[in-house]
């Protein structure tokens, strides 16, 4: 199943990339850093914890979960009365209702710029119109997400306690933020402003601990000497070609390299 949210960072790509695969395991997957959570869409493992510092984005999938319906059913409205002047009245109104913050929510999500989150300091989102104008989807199965869903438990968390929360038997998909457009230059000062090295840091050491306590760990991040140097004693990563998606016009997305940890 395909994600329904369009995420900086999402993993489509490398599920389509034949030469990847995720190891078995027999007790519950776990994903701290979830975005449009296309690894557990794809496993619908049957046991699941999913998490993520944003609180509306996991508000989301709790709506989508226990009220799918009145989702869609907004989501549809938004079809008919999608335009500029729309979108950006729709981007300044609040909404008590769940399940209407939710519609909000993926509404802004799939005709912003890029599908990008960003919030100004009063935390307002503030991410202008993109070229998008479908706001519903031919495969958009609300339902199925549902049923995936209530398998899971769905947590507004740090990723340090969730990942110190895997064991024997469980597998953990971690898949940090960065960005790779500095990977040759300034890769660490750049980074710092969406996840500081001093998470870097307290991430590694969780996932020593996971490793530790016998759990199978997937890790995603950037390919630069200072990755592959802080994981150096817990083992090498594949390298991973993959197209760049974010600039703001075509002929500034290039291909780049992604690192990818098995442990």
């Amino acid at each position: 199943m395909k994600p329904f949210i369009k995420w900086a960072g999402g993993k489509r790509w490398l599920l389509n990339d034949p030469s990847f695969g995720l190891p078995s395991f027999a007790g519950r997957y776990i994903e701290p850093f979830l975005g449009g959570g296309a690894v557990f869409f794809h496993l619908g493992p049957a046991q699941a914890i999913l998490s993520d510092v944003n609180e509306r984005l996991i508000a989301t999938y709790r709506s989508i979960r226990d009220e799918w319906q009145p989702v869609q059913a907004l989501l549809a409205e938004y079809d008919q009365k999608h335009s500029k002047d729309f979108y950006y009245d729709e981007r300044a109104r609040q909404y008590a209702e769940p399940h209407r913050q939710a519609a909000q929510f993926l509404y802004l999500n799939r005709t912003c710029f890029n599908g990008l989150y960003r919030e100004n300091l009063k935390g307002q989102f503030n991410v202008p119109l993109g070229t998008k104008t479908q706001v519903t989807l031919v495969d958009d199965d609300f339902e199925k997400a549902s049923e995936l869903l209530a398998r899971a438990d769905l947590r507004t968390s740090d990723f340090e306690p969730i990942v110190d929360e895997a064991r024997e038997g469980d597998l953990l998909f971690l898949d940090p933020p960065y960005t790779t457009a500095h990977n040759c230059n300034g890769f660490v000062k750049y980074n710092q402003k969406i996840f500081t090295w001093d998470d870097q840091k307290r991430l590694m050491n969780a996932v020593r601990g996971a490793k530790r306590r016998g759990a199978k760990v997937v890790l995603t991040n950037a390919d630069h000497a200072s990755i592959h140097a802080l994981y150096v004693d817990l083992g090498s990563p594949q390298v991973v070609s993959r197209p760049s998606v974010i600039a703001g016009s075509a002929n500034s997305r290039r291909g780049t390299t992604e690192a990818l940890f098995v442990f």
